[in-house]
């Protein structure tokens, strides 16, 4: 089955309080963006790319591109205005019949047992969302006050997520609404059913300062345990 990962680059750098897209930062002397392509291309052989970036940033990445890998695997477009278009204008380079990962490109430490985790599934029931269990109290706030909720039943929802190309391509036909916030809520939209699949703890999504330099030991701790 081809393979194919639409990273989806299009933040910038209001909370980290930098003018340079966080996707660009630098964690540990390479761009952040670096590490989230090298796990897709390194997972897999056969997967190819399609990087999602706003307009004015894709001579950025076609240098991080030209600097660290195969050109050949690596494809870029411009996002649009909204996270559903930037996926749907990635999607509409993709013409094989495929397994098709969705991923931020800010959530650097995806590791491959995760991509692999997901493939599989999404290779069996069509649909793998990768979620971790909510280690916080949570409320649901209603008009007239706010109750708790069951944390063991509140699921924290990450990417890569994953779809065969039959159910996520026909799936982004459909009018953009405001509740799509991830490609699981389109695919629901769509009439179908997700089914997760379990994520990881270090797979942050890197949005402020703090962010980064949990990243930096988080890598640190993966170059030791291969020492």
């Amino acid at each position: 089955m081809k393979k194919y990962a639409v990273i989806v680059a299009g933040g910038t750098g209001t909370r980290m309080g930098s003018p340079l897209p966080k996707q660009f930062l630098m964690l540990n002397d390479k761009p952040v963006l670096y590490y989230t392509i090298q796990a897709f291309l390194d997972s897999y052989k056969d997967l190819e790319i399609v990087l999602v970036l706003p307009v004015d940033h894709t001579d950025m990445a076609q240098e991080i591109i030209d600097g660290y890998f195969d050109k050949d695997r690596i494809r870029l477009t411009a996002g649009g205005d909204t996270r559903f278009q930037s996926v749907k204008n990635g999607l509409a380079l993709i013409e094989d019949e495929s397994i098709i990962f969705v991923h931020d490109g800010v959530r650097c430490l995806v590791s491959r047992d995760l991509i692999h985790r997901c493939y599989e599934q999404a290779v069996e029931l069509g649909t793998a969302v990768p979620a971790v269990v909510s280690k916080d109290s949570v409320r649901f706030i209603m008009e007239d006050g706010n109750q708790v909720l069951d944390r063991q039943k509140v699921m924290m929802v990450q990417t890569p997520q994953t779809f065969h190309s039959k159910i996520l391509i026909p799936a982004y036909q459909i009018d953009y609404k405001d509740k799509f916030t991830d490609e699981a809520t389109v695919v629901e939209a769509f009439g179908l059913k997700i089914a997760l699949v379990e994520g990881e703890e270090t797979n942050i999504k890197i949005t402020k300062p703090v962010d980064l330099l949990l990243a930096e030991k988080l890598l640190e701790g993966r170059a030791s345990a291969f020492n």
